[in-house]
């Protein structure tokens, strides 16, 4: 991957920021013309800076009032029993995130209900059935300060 110079920072900043900017508007903001711009935008997606495009919706307005922080520890690290547990939880809609993480579980899991007798059925029917799991614990927000999948990339002048 080469390295990002001011102008590529400039229209990653700028897709984070609106995702539905045309080619055109880009262009202007970065005082380019839109045949530089569309090719150093196709560059940045064929390298993987840029990983997709989508609309972020509103999880409350859709019905899924309830967050869930969840901690699985697991008792069981072979690669059979970590492949089939991955391969449950990249299946599974409800969970948003889920990390390998240090300290003293081994999951940490972001997790949507629609209210809490279907977050109870979701670990009852999934989490507890997880192949290798000792124990879970759930942390569920009560309130949400902030959330967002925006990385801090700041152009210079931008």
């Amino acid at each position: 991957m080469g390295k990002l110079d001011r102008v590529d920072v400039g229209i990653l900043a700028r897709l984070q920021r609106d995702g539905r900017l045309t080619n055109a508007k880009l262009a202007t903001e970065l005082s380019l013309s839109e045949t530089p711009c569309w090719r150093r935008l196709k560059r940045l997606e064929e390298e993987g800076y840029i990983e997709s495009y989508q609309a972020n919706l509103d999880r409350r307005k859709l019905g899924f009032g309830v967050m869930a922080f969840v901690q699985l520890s697991c008792v069981e690290h072979d690669e059979h029993t970590t492949r089939a547990f991955e391969d449950i939880i990249r299946h599974s809609d409800n969970v948003l995130a889920c990390h390998n993480t240090t300290g003293e579980a081994d999951f940490l899991l972001q997790v949507v209900a629609r209210d809490l007798d279907d977050y109870s059925r979701f670990v009852e029917q999934v989490l507890r059935k997880l192949p290798g799991v000792s124990a879970i614990r759930s942390n569920l927000s009560l309130r949400e300060i902030k959330s967002s999948t925006r990385l801090p990339v700041l152009a210079e002048g931008g």
